[in-house]
């Protein structure tokens, strides 16, 4: 019932080759036949008169490991031609799982503070019926259907848990202990995972390294010697160029470690492209060139889109991430009273005027009160859409107190929201076209408070393509498809091509859009009631095919959850034999 013919489109096949007129014919969820004029065979006929016919886009790189358990409907990737999002970045995963509570609730515990989910959803809906990530895998097959193709890391900080328990946060393992992880890596990859994720970058909520940062060379030796067994894997890191600016550090080191090895490694950061990351740009730079030149496959990660955030009080890094745990006191106050109590209490107050001028980095969101701005308030007091440096500057206030005073006002579900980080266009480009870099990072299904990555791959096609002109369209299809499958050697899919499977977005670019963030009330809170996160309305594609199955069509999501776990490199040569 879901064979279809897809005549007079347009198609633009995701290698990067310029466009041409053809029809494409789906079978049984594969690309059968790509030409001009062809007859339909009984299948449905959908009219693409007038629109592009390309791969299905790929997010490269999500967090919705979590929240697929309570929003399975993955809103609103359907309507922006998304197809397979990978999950498992920047060491968070939730396998494997070590067998005492304390430290499975610390699992939980550490991917709800960094990706900004409310923990509580995490403890109702998510099964947590695995220890390896093997089994993890089984049961996300068994009890979860959802719209888009999802394949996952194991991460770095779950296999430290796995093995070592609480003392992961501490200290260096032990050979044993080393042993164990390498033991656990093996199950992962062996049972289809991308590759290993891992994170040189965060601290948490009480300033603590993540675990990773503990790990000594002897331990990321014995996991690199696993993945030597596994060719068709990655790498994928995330070093700090925005905090504490290690990253550096991070690559010389990288670049000892994986010197002579066969593995593919993706560095989020890697070039970094904000202003204010202009005093480490030439060494990572250079420290990207270096690791090439050493023979390191690597291929550096980017987003097309300037970070933004949503200064919140209910859910929110952004304090601590800013280096102020002060502020951050108030989020951690799940009581609103209790919130409303901080923010008026005078001893608070002086405490937070001295973060916000002494200890908040620089560059943060605090420092910069001209980029804050008064936008979203929870009774309609305000003021509204004033700068907290303007609200602050006419009542003569400190600006920290500013904010406290407005959202005592206006209400503690308010909300103030950052303009984005200055960014370096021309180096973005650079990136784009760079054969081997990694884009359409959005990490959509986190920060659900704060920002919303679904969606963002559509600028690429309106900003960058239709308005600016900056990309060939041809180049931003294959930004999004074709190089993205190669990276993640996922090679049955991301090119329009006989024998790929049927993975596709059919759009008119005249009539698409990234829509602007809006609330939507349908997050779990925990407590048998609803918080809100951010979406977007449809971008929308006239069509979007995963598997061969629709999930966006007429204007309207379908339904239909034809997603699969997908494992690098699985099924290319079965698909290549019946095409054939």
């Amino acid at each position: 019932m879901n064979d279809l013919l897809i005549k007079n489109g347009t198609v633009v096949d995701g290698t990067g080759a310029p466009a041409f007129r053809a029809d494409v014919r789906v079978r049984d969820g594969v690309i059968t036949e790509v030409g001009e004029n062809l007859a339909a065979g009984g299948e449905r006929v959908f009219d693409a008169d007038g629109c592009y016919v390309t791969p299905g886009f790929i997010e490269s790189h999500t967090h919705y490991d979590a929240s697929m358990w309570w929003q399975p409907d993955l809103d609103p990737l359907p309507s922006y031609g998304a197809t397979t999002m990978i999950l498992g970045n920047c060491g968070f995963t939730m396998a494997p799982l070590h067998p005492s509570q304390q430290a499975r609730e610390e699992v939980m515990g550490i991917f709800s503070f960094f990706e900004d989910i409310p923990l509580a959803p995490f403890k109702e809906f998510v099964s947590w019926d695995w220890n390896t990530w093997s089994e993890y895998r089984q049961s996300f097959e068994k009890r979860l259907q959802v719209p888009l193709n999802y394949a996952s890391f194991v991460g770095h900080i779950p296999l430290r848990l796995a093995a070592m328990g609480m003392d992961a946060w501490d200290r260096a393992a032990t050979p044993e202990e080393i042993a164990k992880m390498a033991e656990l890596l093996d199950d992962a990859l062996a049972a289809g995972a991308l590759g290993l994720s891992d994170n040189l970058h965060d601290h948490d909520g009480d300033n603590r390294p993540v675990p990773t940062l503990l790990a000594d060379d002897a331990e990321f030796t014995a996991l690199f010697d696993v993945m030597d067994r596994y060719p068709h894997t990655c790498y994928q890191v995330i070093v700090d160029t925005f905090m504490r600016k290690t990253g550096p550090d991070s690559l010389k080191r990288l670049e000892n470690l994986l010197k002579g090895r066969k593995i593919r490694v993706q560095i989020a950061g890697a070039i970094p492209t904000l202003e204010f990351q202009k005093d480490i740009l030439p060494a990572m730079q250079a420290s990207t060139q270096s690791m090439r030149d050493a023979g390191i496959d690597v291929w550096p990660g980017y987003a097309h889109v300037s970070p933004t955030n949503v200064l919140g009080i209910v859910k929110s890094l952004i304090y601590a991430q800013s280096n102020d745990y002060v502020w951050h006191e108030v989020v951690l106050a799940e009581d609103h009273d209790e919130k409303r109590r901080l923010l008026a209490d005078p001893e608070w107050r002086a405490r937070a005027r001295n973060s916000w001028d002494n200890e908040a980095w620089p560059h943060s969101p605090l420092q910069n009160p001209q980029d804050l701005y008064l936008i979203d308030s929870e009774n309609g007091t305000g003021p509204i859409n004033i700068t907290l440096k303007d609200y602050a500057d006419s009542r003569g206030l400190h600006r920290s107190d500013a904010m406290a005073e407005w959202l005592l006002a206006n209400g503690t579900f308010s909300t103030v929201h950052m303009a984005p980080f200055p960014k370096d266009e021309g180096l973005t480009i650079g990136l784009m076209k760079d054969p081997q870099s990694v884009g359409n990072i959005s990490d959509a299904g986190a920060h659900l408070q704060m920002l919303c990555g679904g969606g963002e791959n559509a600028l690429l096609l309106t900003q960058y393509v239709r308005e600016e002109k900056k990309l060939a369209l041809e180049e931003a299809i294959h930004v999004m498809t074709g190089k993205l499958a190669e990276h993640f050697f996922l090679n049955d899919r991301g090119v329009i091509k006989p024998g790929k499977r049927a993975d596709i977005c059919v759009f008119n670019l005249d009539e698409i859009e990234r829509r602007d963030m809006i609330k939507a009330w349908d997050m779990p809170d925990g407590k048998g009631g609803t918080s809100w996160r951010f979406t977007r309305e449809a971008m929308p594609a006239r069509l979007t095919l995963v598997n061969g199955v629709p999930t966006y069509e007429n204007g309207a999501y379908t339904g239909n959850k034809p997603g699969k776990f997908l494992s690098p490199a699985n099924e290319n040569a079965a698909l290549a034999a019946a095409a054939e």
